[in-house]
Parts: structure tokens; C-alpha cells; sequence
């Protein structure tokens, strides 16, 4: 199926394909952050941006699922090149903050496109990126702060391994919860 199903309008299709390739490019550009920081050695942050470039395509396929669901065959465009000239981790941290921001742009832009043709299944899969995209801001706010705070080689060290702390305790409570409650 290469045409839009009905119920879909061309600048809701439009802005669901353009996000789902963002998210895509966001995977990328994620990865090629990893990619910069173990070759750093810095760990921690590599860890960290490989989680969100697998966050990143699970958000994609989100959005596949649902133009399939819908009866729409997604278009999947070239990827541009990511940044791949960084400086420091706070260039990295920085992009990455751009990098969120600019999501959350994408999401309301394809929310506000289904708000004007009351595209209700689009603006159920988009409430949960909204939602999301304010944890995700808030958190590349608070590592650009705590890099320009980590002034000396020790503090950026100790904020590498706060990364990875905090990898580890998100991934301790979700295994804890998917165990549920002890009886």
C-alpha cells in the first residue's frame, strides 16, 4: 500500500513520516555521541548514549507500527551524516541537548497537525513522546549543567561514573518492577 489510508491527512502523514525519520537520525546521531565518548574514555556517557540510541529507534517503530496500522507504507529517507567533529564533552553534551529540543519541536509540530484534523490515533501516539520528550529535555538540561559544573579532569570523571550510576539504578528499578511486588 504506497497511498495514504483514509483517515489520514496529507500533513498529518506528512509530519508522522518526517518524525519517524527524526527519530531515526536522533538513533544515528546518539550512536556517533557513543561513538565519541568510549573513544574519550568516557564510559559512562558512552553507555548512556547507547541507551538512547536504542530509545531513540524504539520511538521510530512506534511510528511505523502506527502508519502500518493505519494502512500506510512509511517512507524511510537518508540519514544525514552526525556530527562527528567534537570538541569536548561539553560539544557532546550540548548536541545532545539540541538534539532533544529538536524533538520536541517534531512531536509538536505532528500533535499540532493532528489537533487541526482531529486525528485522534495520531494524537493518542503522540501524548506519550509529549509526556516523554519533558524527561528527556530535563535530563540533557540538567547533563549540561552538571558538565559546565565538572570544571577539573577529577569532576568529569566523577560525573562519568554518575552516569553510569545512574544507568544501573534505571535498569535495577526496571527489573524490579517487571518482578512485581513481593508477596
Amino acid at each position: 500500500m504506497n497511498t495514504p489510508a483514509i483517515g489520514i491527512k496529507p500533513d498529518v502523514l506528512a509530519e508522522l513520516q518526517r518524525q519517524m525519520n527524526q527519530e531515526l537520525s536522533s538513533s544515528h546521531a546518539y550512536l556517533a555521541l557513543a561513538v565519541w565518548c568510549e573513544l574519550q574514555n568516557f564510559k559512562g556517557f558512552a553507555r548512556y548514549f547507547s541507551k538512547q540510541a536504542a530509545e531513540e529507534r524504539v520511538h521510530a517503530q512506534r511510528f511505523v507500527k502506527h502508519l502500518l496500522d493505519r494502512g500506510v507504507l512509511p517512507a524511510l529517507a537518508a540519514l544525514p551524516a552526525p556530527a562527528a567533529k567534537l570538541k569536548s564533552l561539553m560539544d557532546v553534551a550540548h548536541h545532545a541537548q539540541d538534539m532533544e529540543r529538536k524533538n520536541t519541536a517534531g512531536i509538536n509540530a505532528a500533535y499540532e497537525a493532528a489537533l487541526r484534523t482531529n486525528d485522534y490515533p495520531a494524537q493518542v501516539l503522540l501524548h506519550a513522546f509529549i509526556s516523554e520528550q519533558v524527561e528527556e529535555e530535563d535530563w540533557a538540561d540538567e547533563m549540561v549543567d552538571r558538565v559546565e559544573t565538572a570544571s577539573c579532569a577529577g569532576g568529569v570523571s566523577d560525573l562519568d561514573r554518575h552516569i553510569e550510576r545512574y544507568l544501573t539504578d534505571d535498569a535495577a528499578n526496571v527489573a524490579m518492577a517487571a518482578e512485581g511486588p513481593k508477596s
